[in-house]
C-alpha cells in the first residue's frame, strides 16, 4: 500500500509531464547507444571521444604544421610559438579535470606596450573568421589549444581572413 501511494503521488505530480522522455529523446538516445555495439568505432563516429583520446604525438605535429602559417598572417606584432598545454573536460561551472594537450602560444613581441589590447584584438581577430576560432587568454599569452582541430585544411584556408586591424580612434 505504502508503494502504491508514492506511485499515486508520482502520476499527480506536475513536473511528471515536464520532465517525461518523449519520443525524439528516445529516438536520440538509442541512435548513441547503438553506436556501442562496435567499440572500436566509437573514436571514428564520436567527436568527443576522438578529442579525448587523440594521441599527444598527433596534437604537436599539428601545432608544427600550422606554427609556420599563423605566424605569417599575424605578423611581426606577435610571436607564434608551440606550447604544452591542458584541455578541460568538462563544461559549465565545474570542469573537474584536465588532458595534456599542445597548441599555438600568440604574444604581443616584447616591445609592445599595451600587451593586453593586442592580446583581446588577437582573440577577436580569430573569433570573427568565418568559422570563429575560440581560444583563451592565459599567462600574456593568446592560447589555441588544438585538441578539438579535427579541419586542419579548413582552419588553414581561413587564415586568409585573420588580420589585425587597428582599432578605430
Amino acid at each position: 500500500a505504502e508503494f502504491v501511494e508514492k506511485l499515486r503521488y508520482i502520476h499527480r505530480n506536475p513536473l511528471k509531464r515536464a520532465l517525461r522522455v518523449d519520443k525524439m529523446t528516445i529516438a536520440a538516445l538509442s541512435s548513441v547507444l547503438s553506436l556501442y555495439d562496435n567499440p572500436e568505432e566509437l573514436p571514428n563516429r564520436l567527436p568527443v571521444l576522438r578529442a579525448l583520446t587523440r594521441p599527444m604525438a598527433d596534437i604537436h605535429a599539428q601545432a608544427e604544421r600550422l606554427l609556420g602559417a599563423v605566424a605569417a598572417r599575424l605578423g611581426e606584432k606577435t610571436s607564434v610559438s608551440v606550447v604544452r598545454c591542458e584541455s578541460q573536460i568538462g563544461s559549465g561551472a565545474l570542469p573537474t579535470n584536465a588532458i595534456a594537450s599542445a597548441g599555438l602560444s600568440i604574444q604581443p613581441r616584447p616591445q609592445r606596450r599595451s600587451a593586453g589590447t593586442m592580446l583581446t584584438r588577437v582573440a577577436s581577430a580569430f573569433r570573427i573568421l568565418p568559422v570563429p576560432v575560440i581560444g583563451r587568454i592565459h599567462e600574456n599569452a593568446f592560447l589555441l589549444d588544438l585538441r578539438a582541430l579535427d579541419d586542419e585544411d579548413a582552419f588553414t584556408r581561413q587564415l586568409t581572413h585573420l588580420t589585425l586591424a587597428e582599432p578605430p580612434l
